[in-house]
């Protein structure tokens, strides 16, 4: 899985949003507003990568059991996937 080209993240304001760019604006309205789990899981979705590959990256990171990690790593995919900016 990997994200459109077409959103980026952005640090404003010690915040992370998620904005479109370029035609995905007109089609896209608003932005998603991430913590900073969001923000580092943005960041491995650069490239293409596994879902197991986010778990084992945010377990590197973060003091976290593999069942919440894995609970709280769907829940924010699920979320790009139906805005349209995941490709599974």
């Amino acid at each position: 899985m990997k994200v459109e080209k077409e959103f980026v993240l952005r640090e404003i304001a010690g915040d992370y949003v998620i904005i479109p760019t370029g035609k995905t604006v007109l089609s896209f309205n608003g932005l998603i507003t991430v913590n900073e789990v969001g923000a580092d899981l943005w960041k491995m979705l650069q490239s293409e990568v596994t879902f197991e590959d986010l778990v084992q990256g945010i377990l590197d990171i973060y003091d976290v059991d593999e069942e919440t990690a894995k609970e709280d790593i769907q829940e924010f995919l699920d979320t790009l996937v139906e805005g349209g900016i995941l490709e599974i």
